[in-house]
């Protein structure tokens, strides 16, 4: 299925879903209907998301929750003092023993909280086995996903979606997965948004075209697992894991209709904008997906990536600038090099570069650019860079802010760029 924030409906065996209701007094097939609301029901209707699910057994099917310890995963930003200095970090060392995806979690950042439905989560995840026996849920926010190495398979309540590199994948608020790892080792990036969901930006002078189309998101078909077992079931709830024994999989639907579903997006079907005459226009035209906040114009967060693309601008210094901003930015790179660094960020590694803290070109990158021939086109390719932009600060944790893998001598990037002011003669 294709689509974005369409009205879908997709069933394994013909007759699953009800004509004309959505509750009828006995669903087909011996199922139960029950509804998923992503937004409060009185959410304006193009703002409302829910789907009716048609499965197997209710979700309220499993045993009592017990605190769960993965000390890793939090949504704890609010302690101590911020440095404004640039951060970068290597990637995420692979686990050495068995770990999966929820137990590979690793939080780096964040703001707001789920408690003021404000905010995002960032984290990291390195995992080498696939959940075995368990499910989890996220009742805090939903999950934006962004693979860097191996593919995953999401197996949701509503279907399989498999996501490799450079594609992304959005798991809904409350909707319960598993993830299995067909490569074994994998790593990558999670924003979990706290704040309004997530959509498409307004184009505005843009046009009706151009940047992420919308029948490139997929969503996935009905599909379902009939069995039974000692299974647990983990959620993250205020901040904190819990698990529960379940037994069955909670992965039963056995169709489906709404707008409140999990779905994926290939990076590389991004229709990138770009100036053709002087001049850089601001990043923003590289957003991808936008939760948008209660103040116009300004996000909870932007989800934006830096694609391969041709610049062509004359008389103008083609690389990112140097820049300072109201915003704050976390930065990964999934693929290739990123054109604002010669060398120290590659794939799987990250950046923080907080509200008004100075950042840009490294020095070589500077000098190079400085002199090029900008009678030839330059040529980005084979490259993915992203970034979670956000209007308020992104605080990183103790974890990340003391982890080995932190690049300590990151400032000396900029070391290199020398006084070249020269004030006219008397």
């Amino acid at each position: 299925m294709s689509g974005f924030g369409n009205e879908f409906a997709t069933q394994v065996y013909a007759g699953v879903l009800p004509e004309g209701q959505n509750s009828p007094q006995r669903a087909a097939f011996g199922l139960y209907a029950e509804q998923l609301s992503g937004t409060a029901f009185t959410a304006p209707r193009a703002e409302n998301r829910r789907s009716w699910l048609y499965r197997i057994r209710p979700a309220a099917m499993h045993g009592a929750f017990a605190p769960y310890a993965q000390p890793r995963l939090h949504s704890e930003f609010e302690r101590g003092a911020v440095s404004p200095d640039q951060l970068r970090w290597d990637p995420l060392p692979l686990p050495e023993t068995p770990v999966d995806f929820v137990d590979g979690l690793y939080t780096m950042a964040g703001n707001g909280s789920p408690a003021a439905q404000h905010g995002v989560g960032v984290h990291l995840y390195a995992a080498n086995r696939s959940m075995d026996g368990r499910y989890f849920y996220d009742a805090d926010g939903e999950l934006l996903i962004v693979p860097q190495l191996g593919r995953l398979r999401l197996a949701t309540e509503l279907g399989v979606l498999d996501v490799e590199p450079q594609e992304i994948a959005v798991i809904p608020r409350g909707v319960r997965f598993r993830v299995e790892l067909p490569d074994g080792a994998s790593r990558g990036y999670v924003c979990e948004n706290f704040g309004a969901l997530m959509r498409l930006p307004d184009l505005g002078p843009i046009g009706a075209n151009g940047l992420a189309n919308p029948r490139d998101f997929l969503t996935p078909n009905a599909s379902y697992e009939d069995v039974e077992g000692e299974f647990e079931l983990i959620a993250k709830f205020q901040g904190h894991l819990w698990r529960a024994d379940i037994g069955h999989s909670p992965l039963d639907v056995v169709g489906w209709h709404g707008n409140y579903a999990p779905y994926k997006y290939d990076l590389r079907r991004f229709n990138t904008i770009g100036s053709i005459s002087f001049d850089h226009p601001d990043p923003s035209i590289f957003t991808v997906l936008t939760s948008p906040s209660d103040t116009p114009g300004t996000a909870n967060m932007d989800f934006v990536i830096f694609p391969p693309r041709w610049l062509v601008a004359q008389h103008t210094f083609r690389p990112p600038w140097f820049h300072r901003n109201v915003a704050s930015e976390f930065m990964g790179l999934i693929h290739g090099a990123y054109d604002a660094k010669a060398e120290g960020f590659v794939p799987g590694g990250a950046s923080l570069h907080n509200c008004m803290t100075g950042h840009g070109p490294d020095a070589e990158t500077f000098e190079k650019a400085s002199h090029a021939d900008l009678s030839q086109a330059h040529v980005i390719a084979d490259t993915m860079a992203f970034m979670f932009e956000t209007r308020a600060v992104i605080r990183p944790t103790a974890q990340a802010f003391d982890a080995a893998h932190r690049q300590r001598g990151y400032q000396a990037c900029w070391a290199g760029l020398r006084k070249h002011f020269s004030p006219p003669s008397a």
